[in-house]
């Protein structure tokens, strides 16, 4: 019997020190993959003017978060969109859209700012959608 309680003790160690170096190995990244960050400075020095709406600055009251919520599900709905084009940021204030974020190209620019502007509710649509695969 005590010989039965030991065996079960350390398989029960083994397996967890198992456990623990394959997470161990998991989170290491490869040297080259963390080399080369990307260099997103001047969004970044975008974003800190005033004039710039983010998502913080979408209005909390019940027009504006429909219209937005209505511009998103017309952006979604379209799959020939990529998943970048589907979740670009979006602040919807006073039937004002501004969309911002990274799209694959011109074309699905042009696609999501004309599926805002057909939303019903929308009266203008400010573009700030930055293309990351220029053709």
């Amino acid at each position: 019997m005590k010989f039965r309680k030991m065996a079960v003790q350390s398989a029960c160690a083994l397996v967890v020190i198992a456990a623990m170096t394959s997470v161990a190995f998991s989170q290491s990244t490869p040297a080259a993959a963390s080399s080369a960050a990307p260099d997103n400075t001047a969004v970044n020095v975008r974003d800190r003017q005033a004039a710039t709406p983010t998502p913080v600055d979408q209005p909390n009251n019940k027009v504006d978060v429909q219209l937005a919520a209505n511009v998103r599900q017309a952006i979604v709905n379209d799959r020939s969109l990529s998943m970048s084009a589907h979740n670009v940021k979006l602040v919807a204030a006073s039937g004002v859209v501004t969309l911002r974020g990274p799209v694959a190209t011109t074309q699905e620019r042009t696609r999501v700012g004309e599926l805002a502007t057909h939303v019903a509710g929308v009266t203008r649509v400010d573009n700030q959608l930055d293309v990351t695969n220029k053709q």
